[in-house]
């Protein structure tokens, strides 16, 4: 079984039927002639075409270099080719169905160090742009909020006296968390301000200075700005001082079970990258001072 006429055959559906776009139908036959390649090379005919052949070419694809992803993008566009196949009687059915590639590994989020943090929140000035911002980038990091959550908020949301946040996160969940003292002491500062800048009956905590809530877009740009003007070298986004404040809080309390309700992860699993990031702080501070791990000078 040759499966040429058939590509050339698959393409033209993809391109007249399903409408791809020029740059996506290379990819597709690039990756389905890597398939054939490796049929041709092994001698394969269509009764031997099975699941087994599927994974042994995945496992090539594997030991070649291919990442998970780039593994996950070739069996996808080659399940595709071969239930097309099935769709027009070529095939029986379709040995690709049940092969799946690794999962990728899990990119661990990006966090700033205490000192870090602690520099980007020295905002200069007593305006009330400025005073906003220092009580936004506060309480960030205090409580651990999402962008969406922060921009949210309503000033019913904030109980002042007993220290804590309600929060509307994901799924229409609400959470109450604290929030710690320069957030606070930020806070007042910033409602002092607040009172002439908004507009009547707006309850956002957070305005513009047009007076209405606050847009997402402008916290980031914000914080874009507040770092560029302190001197950072990496780049800061908003979720970037939740990873920090789970990292920082995991690091002294070691109790996953808190920062998940703090964070209002549905699902322990996804507070647990914060393990991994905590064991590369402590496997630095190991290898910096170990006397039988530190590297000899060169």
């Amino acid at each position: 079984m040759s499966f040429e006429p058939y590509l050339r055959s698959y393409l033209r559906h993809l391109k007249h039927e399903r409408r791809l776009s020029p740059h996506t139908l290379k990819a597709y036959e690039r990756d389905l002639r890597n398939f054939i390649t490796f049929y041709e090379r092994e001698g394969l005919t269509q009764a031997s075409l099975d699941s087994y052949a599927i994974r042994r070419y995945a496992a090539e694809c594997h030991r070649k270099g291919a990442s998970p992803r780039s593994l996950a993008r070739r069996l996808s566009a080659l399940r595709q080719f071969l239930g097309f196949l099935v769709q027009t009687e070529v095939l029986a059915s379709n040995p690709a169905t049940h092969v799946q590639a690794p999962k990728p590994a899990r990119r661990l989020p990006a966090t700033l160090d205490t000192d870090q943090v602690a520099k980007l929140l020295e905002l200069e000035g007593d305006d009330g742009l400025t005073a906003r911002d220092r009580a936004m980038l506060e309480l960030l990091y205090s409580s651990g909020l999402r962008l969406a959550e922060l921009v949210g908020l309503d000033l019913v949301d904030l109980d002042v006296r007993d220290r804590s946040v309600r929060v509307t996160g994901k799924g229409n969940k609400t959470r109450v968390v604290p929030v710690g003292r320069r957030a606070l002491e930020a806070l007042e500062l910033w409602f002092t301000h607040r009172g002439r800048m908004a507009r009547p009956g707006e309850q956002a905590v957070f305005i513009s200075q047009r007076g209405t809530r606050l847009a997402p877009r402008t916290v980031q740009l914000r914080l874009k700005h507040w770092a560029k003007r302190q001197g950072s070298s990496v780049h800061i986004h908003p979720h970037m001082l939740r990873h920090s404040f789970a990292t920082h809080l995991l690091e002294s309390s070691r109790n996953l079970r808190a920062v998940q309700e703090l964070l209002g992860h549905a699902s322990i699993s996804t507070t647990q990258v914060y393990t991994h990031l905590d064991f590369q702080h402590l496997a630095q501070i190991y290898d910096q001072a170990h006397p039988r791990a530190r590297r000899r000078p060169g």
